[in-house]
């Protein structure tokens, strides 16, 4: 399913580039919003960007530096090409590019390319606002069953050129690392609200 809000959006896009103090490139949310609903995406679409959105207006009182971690949440999966092994890096090669364009700071470039980076969920995010970003990101994992269960046909979806019994070991496996981790939220926030109904979706998906 492919939708956003238009309003959520738009307010979104001028508060984090109103926190940045910059002024957007032209045409630059267009082009992300493009790029989000794209024809092969199912999952990574302008739902999860307005899911992830939305969490982060829940927290934003929590993030230190709030333009830089609404920004890469726009861009953390602007790249994605279902073969690619790449996307985190060439979203923030993206992201900086439109940055230095608008005149960011070398300490905020290097924030937002930490930020998209920590998106590859490969090491435990070292810094606040990272773990903030990386929690967001999650979040799908403990929505209500109906939506996870959407979520997960959605992720199958984007994977229709792996065989099957490849695809369901590969995504089991994933799954339980997830399960598996003594907390898979690393903020009170997001642990306190999603971790108990994430267990139970990631086991009855296991």
């Amino acid at each position: 399913m492919l939708y956003h809000s238009a309003e959520l959006f738009n307010l979104s896009w001028q508060r984090a580039w109103s926190n940045l103090e910059l002024c957007p490139p032209k045409n630059t949310a267009a082009k992300l919003v493009a790029a989000y609903s794209q024809s092969h995406r199912h999952y990574h679409t302008c739902q999860h960007l307005q899911e992830c959105l939305t969490y982060f207006s829940e927290v934003v009182d929590l993030v230190k530096f709030p333009g830089e971690v609404e920004i890469a949440l726009w861009f953390h999966d602007a790249v994605y090409e279902l073969r690619a092994n790449d996307n985190e890096k060439r979203s923030a090669d993206w992201a900086l590019e439109v940055l230095s364009c608008a005149g960011a700071s070398d300490e905020q470039l290097s924030r937002v390319g930490s930020l998209i980076m920590a998106t590859c969920h490969q090491a435990e995010p070292s810094e606040s606002d990272q773990r903030l970003l990386v929690d967001i990101d999650l979040s799908i994992l403990g929505a209500n069953p109906a939506r996870f269960a959407e979520y997960d046909t959605q992720v199958g979806l984007e994977y229709h050129w792996v065989p099957k019994w490849i695809y369901r070991s590969k995504r089991k496996a994933v799954l339980r690392n997830f399960l598996d981790r003594p907390q898979i939220y690393g903020t009170a926030h997001f642990h306190e609200r999603l971790e108990a109904q994430a267990r139970v979706n990631l086991a009855a998906c296991i």
